[in-house]
């Protein structure tokens, strides 16, 4: 009888494990998170309509750009999330070196900061430097911009309420290891790292081994078709790498959170969304089956 009881509880406990090792081994579904969606958009939605289709998608949580550059109803959108339980988990700050340096922001940087003071949710702040903050500078001085921008960026983060995380976009900043290295010397645990699938291209080959060193930074992954050849929009789950790079992700520990993209000025976004939710459920089918291998 005692043998029988600890042969149960045995294989109890392994059928636990294997469901809770295959469960970790795939992307929630409904935990994902759309990006890029204001200002790509066919149907040019307004803040009710966008949370209407959101709450209609079965969203909970996505991230707010500036879209048009219009911030008027940036507002009343976050309010509209909130009465309908949609978190805003990230808001976009691109920062342009015509336009923005240490101690002053563009009007319309300045005004994005000041409109998050007034909302209660409190996104955390992606930000990117545009590549002519890097003109002409060897590694050593861009190194130096970098991390005297983000630690100007980071006391108004502080200033605001919001996290902060740097954004891989294009050209010098958008470099991961260049990334990487910004973190290691800014010594700040609570500054970490997005990572965008749609400006990974180039990084395809050497993508296992950057996994292992962004790690201990990542805080969100924006999911996207990959061909190294492009374009930069595509897709999830009918293209080359994005299943291998998502694996590479799962294998070095990190389950999330997760975005998908619109990032499509000339559909419906709605369209673009479901697209890259039922690649995604693809994708998740193979990852099940690899994890019960």
């Amino acid at each position: 009888m005692k043998y029988f009881t600890r042969l149960t509880i045995l294989i109890f406990v392994l059928l636990q494990f294997s469901c809770n090792s295959n469960a970790e081994y795939s992307i929630e579904v409904t935990e994902v998170s759309p990006w890029c969606i204001l200002g790509f958009d066919s149907l040019d939605r307004t803040p009710n309509e966008r949370i209407a289709m959101l709450t209609e998608m079965g969203f909970t949580k996505y991230g707010f750009n500036k879209g048009k550059g219009d911030l008027t109803t940036m507002i009343e959108e976050f309010k509209l999330a909130r009465e309908n339980d949609i978190e805003i988990t990230s808001i976009f700050l691109w920062l342009n070196s015509k336009r923005d340096s240490i101690g002053k922001l563009s009007p319309s940087n300045q005004e994005l900061l000041n409109k998050l003071k007034e909302v209660e949710q409190k996104p955390t702040i992606w930000v990117s430097l545009s590549d002519n903050f890097f003109d002409g500078k060897t590694q050593e001085e861009s190194l130096e911009v970098a991390k005297k921008m983000i630690t100007f960026i980071k006391a108004q983060a502080d200033e605001v309420g919001s996290e902060l995380a740097i954004y891989n976009h294009r050209g010098w900043f958008g470099n991961p290891y260049h990334q990487i290295e910004i973190l290691k010397q800014l010594k700040d645990k609570s500054i970490t790292m997005v990572f965008n699938f749609h400006h990974a291209h180039e990084y395809v080959d050497e993508f296992p081994e950057i996994v292992k060193k962004m790690k201990p930074y990542l805080s969100y992954v924006n999911l996207n078709g990959v061909k190294k050849e492009g374009p930069e929009i595509l897709s999830i789950g009918e293209e080359d790498h994005e299943y291998e790079m998502i694996k590479n992700l799962l294998d070095e520990g990190y389950n999330g959170p997760w975005g998908i993209l619109g990032h499509i000025k000339t559909e419906d976004v709605q369209k673009v969304l479901t697209r890259n939710v039922n690649g995604l459920t693809l994708l998740n089918s193979q990852l099940k089956k690899e994890a019960v291998k």
